[in-house]
């Protein structure tokens, strides 16, 4: 083979390698191709029609805070697997697989640093990590953040994304839903503001609870917000349900969340509202 044969190969190769993995993101709900990073510049939100795709703590942390600046805060250790937990694979091998595609201890992440100036702790339900279920580990990162936020004299703001809670941890999962209910109790008698931002998906256990517990309830665009699905809800009613009944806008309309917000302008809404409800102390320096 000549080396303008090998030139060409390796460029043909290296184009459609790149092509594949890089280059393009296809849309989930449109279908369009677009450039991954005109997608990734404009935060994971499709430019042909606006869906917004489901992102992870980083992405959320370098969006949200001043200059891309905060602390992560340290995740608890808890006792894993305690039920002995076995499906098709053992509960401790899907949480390793977890750890290694996220490279995180768990579904929820918190940060500490400035929106705008404004003081907060910010907690990420990761639905890449198991689906972001709510288990023992979720539950005592949620009283982290709300003990750090009481601390600090600043809001805790979470961004919810779960399919509920996490079966291979039984009633424990279950039991954070009181536990983290208690928590924002302490908040509110600190006199400090809780913030949700309902993201896609946010159901189960997780709505059940603290995703809905909210002084100010926010939500991003066409996120699907529930307890149970829409199958099992018109199997039990024996009617049909409206066209997008658990989506935002539908909710928003009906009263159960407050307002609907672009993820481009969900930083200036946070720190408008974290200056209307958040003490002068969480303005202090950090």
């Amino acid at each position: 083979m000549s080396w303008l044969s090998r030139v060409r190969n390796g460029i043909q190769s290296l184009t459609k390698r790149q092509s594949a993995d890089n280059l393009w993101h296809k849309c989930r709900k449109c279908e369009s191709m677009v450039f991954t990073k005109e997608w990734e510049d404009n935060l994971y939100v499709c430019p042909r029609c606006d869906h917004h795709d489901r992102v992870g703590p980083k992405v959320r942390f370098d969006a949200l805070f001043d200059r891309q600046k905060y602390e992560i805060l340290d995740s608890p250790e808890v006792r894993e697997d305690p039920l002995k937990f076995r499906d098709t694979k053992r509960y401790t091998d899907r949480l390793k697989a977890a750890r290694s595609s996220t490279e995180e201890r768990d579904a929820l992440i918190n940060a500490f640093g400035k929106i705008e100036g404004k003081l907060a702790v910010v907690g990420v339900q990761d639905f890449a990590f198991m689906g972001g279920s709510m288990g023992v580990a979720v539950g005592a990162a949620f009283v982290i953040g709300v003990k750090q936020a009481i601390k600090k004299r600043c809001p805790y703001i979470l961004f919810t994304a779960a399919g509920g809670a996490r079966m291979q941890e039984g009633i424990l999962s279950l039991m954070q839903m009181p536990r983290t209910t208690v928590a924002l109790a302490q908040l509110r008698e600190a006199g400090l503001p809780y913030i949700v931002v309902l993201t896609d998906p946010t159901t189960g256990g997780v709505t059940a609870s603290y995703a809905m517990l909210g002084d100010v309830q926010i939500a991003e665009p066409g996120a699907l917000i529930g307890f149970a699905g829409q199958r099992v809800i018109e199997q039990t009613i024996r009617e049909k349900l409206p066209e997008g009944f658990q989506r935002a806008e539908y909710l928003l309309e009906h009263g159960m969340i407050d307002m609907v917000v672009h993820r481009h302008a969900l930083k200036d809404r946070l720190a408008r509202l974290v200056g209307y409800l958040a003490p002068s102390g969480a303005k202090a320096a950090a």
